[in-house]
């Protein structure tokens, strides 16, 4: 009998939770955001629960809605891993730079510190960002245009692996008669792109557990075309099965045209879960969260993004019907995701906002860990996943209803480690070693 497909878990650490309300409720964290042992926690919650690793995304801005959804982004997050590397010893830690913003040279040091401090558990999640207000924050009046964001961040990758690769730890002799490094080894890459311009070498030597692995986020044709061609892992958007599939299959057809394999990046949706030992424990841990939305604000932003004046449908109704896609002349891809969400849940309008407020589009599952487990092992046997990028609607709540509620079941039903197979975070995601990474080593 073949293994059953395992699934593999991420968790993506955001504020006090990501439902934007989290932060409001009277037992959050909130006040614990500047304080590093809040997440270190947190960390050591994940690991005692053999996920494979701790996700930080990261903006240059604040939000304009900091007001109502708090604080959005607090610690630098190379800084934040590195602190977490030293308090935990399995779990892979795991950030987001940005192509658009930083110089490939400053991204291959801090991240191959931390691949150095964390004794091979790096990842780095390659992005192009999203807002003139980012831009406006690096000399910059706006964002460049989509395509050139996407052209600078391919030529970013490779100017990271050919530095990651410029000064090979098999340089390394500590020869106390004189010879630290045998300086025959380093390569000056001698990059000049259209969008940079590095010498090299990288002035550290490389891990001998290789490079961070290279995760992406992208789910537009460009960022998926990125993903295919460079990255190790995915995060991606699914609000259901139907949708994970065919980014799956996309994914597939695309790495096997730019790579010439059948061996696409493990694929991670986004999951929100609110779990409870009974079907109605777990919605009411939902309701409790989408009762305390600003209301108004809330269907302000809903109807901007179905262009039309919401402010007076009731809020315990169902979602009153909406214009089909192919009469809907606003922003697609958000609308499409709100007819999905209402497709599949039926919701109340106080339900769809709620959904939205939680996962943006982002999978929901509401249930006892029978009901979730049973939905997580579709998902992988249509290989519509290879796992999940848990995203809590509150923190610690949520994700120890998760640990201590699913990942038992997942377990019971052999989906699921019960302890590490590795130390580094390429061996608990089932991926190799570099070649060269191997030789220096040996």
């Amino acid at each position: 009998m073949s293994q059953k497909k395992q699934v593999h878990l991420n968790l993506f650490l955001y504020g006090a939770g990501h439902h934007q309300a989290a932060w409001r409720a009277e037992d959050s964290a909130a006040e614990q955001l500047s304080e590093t042992q809040y997440y270190i926690k947190l960390a050591q919650l994940a690991e005692k629960g053999l996920l494979d690793a701790v996700f930080f995304a990261d903006g240059q801005a604040v939000s304009t809605s900091a007001a109502q959804a708090g604080p959005t982004w607090f610690f630098e997050p190379v800084t934040l891993l590195s602190a977490i590397s030293q308090c935990t010893t399995n779990i892979g830690l795991v950030c987001t730079i940005s192509a658009s913003f930083y110089s490939p040279f400053h991204a291959a040091r801090m991240l191959g510190s931390l691949q150095h401090l964390s004794q091979g558990r790096a990842g780095i999640n390659v992005v192009t960002s999203m807002w003139d207000t980012e831009a406006q924050n690096h000399s910059l009046r706006e964002l460049p245009a989509h395509a050139q964001r996407y052209a600078r961040a391919g030529e970013f990758i490779d100017v990271l692996h050919n530095l990651w690769g410029s000064y090979p730890q098999q340089a390394v002799r500590i020869d106390r008669a004189g010879n630290f490094t045998d300086a025959s080894l380093l390569q000056e890459i001698n990059h000049e792109g259209e969008h940079f311009a590095v010498r090299g070498p990288l002035n550290m030597p490389n891990s001998p557990y290789g490079e961070p692995v290279l995760f992406q986020a992208g789910s537009s044709p460009a960022g998926r075309e990125l993903a295919a061609a460079h990255a190790e892992a995915i995060y991606s958007v699914a609000a259901d099965r139907g949708m994970a599939g065919e980014f799956a299959r996309d994914i597939s057809r695309r790495t096997k045209e730019q790579r010439g394999t059948e061996n696409r990046a493990l694929i991670m949706p986004g999951l929100v879960t609110y779990v409870g030992r009974t079907l109605e424990e777990a919605q009411a841990k939902q309701r409790a969260l989408n009762e305390l939305l600003p209301t108004e604000d809330a269907l302000r932003q809903l109807g901007v993004f179905l262009q039309q004046d919401t402010s007076s449908w009731p809020l315990d109704q169902p979602v009153p019907k909406l214009p089909p896609l192919e009469e809907f002349t606003g922003p697609a891809g958000r609308y499409t995701t709100i007819l999905r969400l209402i497709e599949l849940h039926q919701p109340t309008v106080r339900e769809l906002l709620g959904l939205l407020a939680a996962g943006g589009g982002h999978c929901t599952m509401v249930g006892t860990p029978e009901l979730i487990a049973d939905e997580m092992e579709r998902w992988l046997d249509e290989d519509a996943a290879d796992g999940f990028n848990l995203m809590p609607p509150s923190l610690p709540g949520a994700l120890e209803d998760f640990i201590d509620l699913v990942i038992p079941e997942l377990q019971r039903r052999g989906r699921f480690r019960t302890s590490y197979e590795s130390a580094t975070l390429r061996g608990n995601l089932g991926l190799n070693i570099p070649q060269t990474a191997i030789l220096e080593r040996s």
